[in-house]
């Protein structure tokens, strides 16, 4: 359970040079606002360019499908091999409580560089699926210390309205890994160079910029190493229900990012009413619109509550699943707009997951437990994604994101039992 009464109240130096203490010491609403949403706001911009790695090989997966003459399941690896370094990455920080030891705005900018020069040696150096695979795994390895520490970061900053502001933040996760799409589609076509080099260079730059985000004053105090804090945070039952909710939804997440290029492709080539250059730039959208989707459902979670936006989002992207196939090789016209609103609610429920952790887990161990949650959740991924193109290959693209709305309905379970257990008040403010 959370730790409401730390034993301690440590002191820091914030912007100003006003020595103040951490967590329960702050009166809520006493906070700057201009320096509270100052800080997400460079926040979001280092995560939305930090992420840019993510899918910056998978992006230009068909022009090095063709130059590397890779086969269908090393291309599928160009991806997974980014979500088991993520996982790898992130369960061994969890092990250690390394979120929780470093700094969190310094493993980030470190691991951002990593992951940067991984993908650049890709582009510079690299000419065949090995290399590049073990080169991506290293920075799923380096994704590990990006993602769950700038949740940490900001929730040193945010107390009220959290939902929200893990809202923007995992909105920018969400723009950041759509954005190899946008370089594809505005350049990138034939040139795998170009957008590879260009996300490195991205992720450089927010790796510079989270170096301007000082601690908030919700910032717990860096905590000891303690081999037991893991087995604890599996053992509270509230918290992971809520994590059940986030790993049926992350089994639906990134497949449908991953392969919805390719579904895109399938359906133009069918109805005859787009280029691949079409096909990746409404992937960038479809992608890139669960940005805003984060953010509304933030304020409004933080207004009616975690589960029934959850629960909502999850019914709506479940239902997209088992009907995509019903609008394959229709018109652009009925298409775009049907994974326009999907990619809006697909993600809308991510960031009220990780939220619902960090309401429901001790203070001090906030950033570990986030990091396993994220981890777990990865783990999933590499079932999922590698087996949507083997539905594919059995009853087409047409139906292959029909089997993932089981995630979804694990989900929504998931998040109608946690609202009937009594510390669900604990969550937005006794808003279940």
């Amino acid at each position: 359970m959370r730790a409401h009464d730390p034993a301690t109240l440590i002191g820091y130096t914030d912007y100003i040079g006003v020595v103040t203490t951490t967590d329960d010491s702050i009166e809520e609403g006493s906070v700057d606002r201009r320096q509270q949403y100052g800080a997400l706001a460079i926040l979001a911009i280092a995560e939305l360019l930090a992420m840019a790695l993510w899918f910056s090989a998978s992006a230009v997966g068909p022009e090095l499908a063709d130059l590397w003459g890779l086969s269908a399941a090393q291309t599928a690896w160009l991806t997974n091999a980014v979500q088991l370094g993520f996982v790898v990455g992130a369960l061994g920080s969890a092990a250690v409580t390394l979120a929780d030891v470093v700094k969190p705005r310094y493993l980030f900018a470190a691991s951002a560089a990593i992951g940067a020069v991984a993908t650049a040696v890709i582009a510079l150096a690299v000419d065949s699926f090995l290399p590049a695979a073990l080169l991506r795994f290293v920075t799923g390895v380096a994704l590990a210390g990006v993602y769950p520490p700038g949740m940490k970061v900001m929730a040193g900053w945010f107390r009220s309205g959290r939902g929200f502001a893990i809202g923007v933040l995992v909105g920018a996760l969400t723009v950041g890994s759509a954005m190899p799409h946008l370089l594809r589609g505005v350049g990138g076509v034939g040139d795998p160079t170009w957008v590879l080099l260009g996300a490195a260079a991205l992720a450089l730059l927010g790796g510079v910029l989270v170096l301007f985000v000082r601690p908030g004053p919700y910032q717990a105090p860096a905590a000891p190493f303690d081999p037991r804090a893991t087995a604890r945070i599996v053992g509270d039952r509230g918290t992971m229900l809520a994590n059940l909710g986030y790993f049926g939804h992350m089994w639906e997440l990134y497949a449908v990012w991953a392969w919805i290029p390719v579904f895109l492709a399938e359906s133009f080539q069918v109805s005859a009413t787009g280029s691949d250059r079409f096909a990746a730039l409404v992937a960038f959208g479809a992608i890139a619109i669960g940005g805003p989707g984060a953010v509304a459902a933030g304020l409004v979670s933080d207004r009616i509550g975690r589960t029934t936006v959850t629960i909502a989002s999850m019914v709506a992207s479940g239902a997209a699943c088992l009907t995509a196939g019903l609008v394959f090789g229709a018109s652009s016209w009925l298409v775009v707009p049907f994974v326009l609103g999907w990619g809006f609610v697909i993600v809308a429920d991510s960031a009220q997951f990780s939220t619902a952790v960090s309401e429901l887990a001790d203070d001090a161990y906030v950033g570990t437990a986030l990091t396993l949650q994220t981890a777990v959740g990865f783990l999933l991924t590499l079932g999922s994604i590698q087996a949507t193109p083997i539905v594919a290959a059995a009853i087409g693209w047409q139906w292959a994101f029909a089997p993932l709305a089981i995630g979804p309905a694990i989900g929504v379970a998931a998040m109608f039992a946690l609202r009937r257990r009594p510390e669900s008040a604990m969550l937005a403010g006794g808003r279940r």
